[in-house]
């Protein structure tokens, strides 16, 4: 996540936050979901993260990248 730096926080849930980011080469925005890690949550993010992958509509947001990281 050094990439990138955190411009302000989106939203919250159960699970997490969002938080819009800004690439610091390109200058790019892009809004990132920080998760807590858990077994029972790990599971729910795979299956989340392989479904997102493959969605291409104009309507969803683009899937960009996965990482870890201590931000939460």
């Amino acid at each position: 996540m050094e990439r990138y730096e955190i411009v302000k926080d989106i939203g919250s849930g159960n699970f997490g936050v969002a938080k819009l980011v800004k690439d610091k080469c390109t200058e790019e925005l892009f809004a990132v979901k920080f998760i807590e890690r858990g077994l029972k949550i790990d599971e729910h993010v795979q299956r989340e993260i392989l479904n997102h992958r493959s969605l291409k509509h104009a309507n969803i947001v683009r899937f960009k990248e996965v990482g870890t990281s201590s931000w939460l």
